[in-house]
């Protein structure tokens, strides 16, 4: 008689498993947690308002709002939305109660002018940006800076400006401009963290697939396994795949940047030849194999 199944088996199956999965467990916390620290702390940079300017009763209040910035123009799109405080506005401040213009910095393309008790709209203007490229993808940094000084009626009155970002995929720091007759800030942007680190994960696993097909290039080349359709279909599918893999980068970087050069080009180049190579040495096995007489 065959003897009885010995249950325990079960338990120390199941034991074994926990050195597996408390690692993988920790893995996990660690990433979710780094993960939640990284997206707070950019929340609470696009949440951030910078207050430069006057702080007097009567004064006009501009409220600047990067929405987008496009690094291949070189500028981006500022929201303005402008409010005259106390003895300078009537109809619960807004409209102004004399003609208002508002002059801007050089690299904003235009000035704001807004007719005597009429409602003011909410502008969008476009800023230009100096220094960087977007070549240098996704580390490419851009400077400009942002200022307004306010006429009513032709005489200069306080203004305050309060700047905030919009834009997601850059992050922008503000320095005050030491100018007392404006309000002004000098802007420095950049590229997100969240952004970097995404684009250093795809130049990671473009040479991790790439390494892949090249240790199963040297496998089937050494071991003269001819033509084993399979490996060439997956060999060619990563070939495509990678291309349409780089094409999610976000922010559309354009050919010939940074995450191209580090990685892509390199990453399709070895995996093209490996797939060459695996299609010659596996030819020549098929025909060598063909022209050996059989027994």
């Amino acid at each position: 008689m065959a003897p009885p199944a010995h249950p325990p088996r079960q338990g120390r199956s199941r034991a074994s498993l926990l050195p597996v999965l408390l690692p993988i467990a920790i893995l996990i916390f660690v990433a979710v947690s780094v993960g939640s620290w990284l997206q707070f702390t950019e929340r609470e940079a696009i949440d951030t308002v910078h207050t430069v300017g006057s702080a007097a009763a009567d004064r006009v209040d501009v409220e600047a709002t990067v929405q987008h910035v496009d690094a291949m123009a070189r500028e981006l799109l500022l929201r303005v939305r402008v409010t005259p405080r106390g003895t300078l506005g009537e109809e619960e401040e807004s409209a102004p109660v004399a003609d208002l213009s508002l002059q801007t910095s050089a690299a904003t393309l235009g000035d704001l002018e807004f007719k005597a008790h009429e409602r003011v709209a909410t502008r969008d203007v476009q800023v230009a940006m100096t220094g960087g490229s977007v070549s240098d993808y996704p580390f490419d940094t851009y400077e400009t800076g942002i200022g307004f000084r306010a006429l009513l009626d032709g005489k200069p009155v306080p203004v305050r400006m309060l700047f905030s970002n919009n834009d997601t995929l850059f992050s922008v720091t503000a320095t005050p401009a030491p100018d007392p007759q404006e309000a002004a800030v000098g802007l420095r942007l950049s590229r997100s963290g969240s952004l970097v680190v995404f684009a250093v994960f795809m130049m990671v696993v473009m040479w991790a697939l790439a390494a892949a097909v090249l240790i199963g290039a040297w496998y089937l080349t050494t071991r003269g396994e001819g033509l084993v359709w399979p490996a060439l279909a997956w060999m060619a599918a990563t070939l495509f795949a990678l291309a349409a893999f780089r094409n999610t980068a976000p922010g559309t970087p354009p050919i010939g940047c940074v995450l191209d050069w580090f990685a892509f080009l390199w990453a399709e180049t070895v995996i093209a030849l490996c797939l060459i190579a695996v299609v010659i040495t596996g030819v020549r096995t098929a025909l060598r194999s063909d022209d050996t007489p059989r027994a």
